[in-house]
């Protein structure tokens, strides 16, 4: 089965990112889901910010990428907003990535390789109304990288929630993380199918 690396959104390692992950184990995969925040969570999305800030994103960026290393190279990455960041990091420029899922955020093309790795599906999850991704740029770099590699696959959903697939806060939306886990569950099956066949 796939090895999943997870990394967390803004608002720190949630109940809700460990009830994501246990759903990827439930169907067989193995999940590492990181705390890139000292065991600090928040429920506002604002005291998360604010936390962010004073750690630097840098720091959480390199914190990821780091744990990366005590990893076997052939991973699938999935971040959540903040956590999109180390995990497009990884799935771009550490060779033997399986797999990525990006969920509302996307960072620009560029910004960790000019192109996205031959072979390397990923998926990027977000609200068309979401404004911390649809004002902040990422739905355009989403859009720039699904049109620059058939490997690219971008869901939106109608909506503004952010973190629509936690269940532990306010901005879940249990029709939208539905169909999120269901396309991630179908990823990861397809990466596992893959591997099998290759070996």
């Amino acid at each position: 089965m796939a090895n999943v690396l997870l990394f967390h959104h803004a608002q720190g390692l949630t109940a809700g990112m460990d009830a994501f992950a246990d759903v990827l184990r439930e169907a067989g995969h193995t999940v590492t889901v990181p705390d890139l925040y000292d065991g600090h969570t928040f429920t506002e999305l604002a005291d998360g910010l604010e936390y962010l800030q004073d750690i630097g994103m840098d720091t959480v960026e390199e914190a990821g990428v780091a744990v990366a290393e005590r990893f076997p190279p052939e991973m699938v990455y999935i971040g959540f907003s903040l956590g999109v960041m180390p995990a497009q990091r990884l799935a771009q420029t550490r060779p033997g990535a399986k797999g990525a899922v990006l969920v509302s955020g996307c960072a620009p093309l560029g910004m960790f390789g000019d192109t996205w790795p031959d072979g390397v599906p990923v998926q990027i999850h977000g609200m068309d109304a979401d404004e911390e991704f649809v004002d902040s740029g990422d739905l355009d770099a989403a859009e720039n990288l699904a049109a620059s590699t058939p490997d690219a696959d971008l869901f939106l959903y109608m909506g503004a929630s952010h973190l629509f697939a936690d269940i532990s806060l306010p901005d879940y939306d249990m029709d939208a993380a539905f169909t999120l886990t269901r396309l991630v569950l179908q990823l990861l099956g397809r990466i596992d199918a893959g591997a099998e066949t290759a070996g």
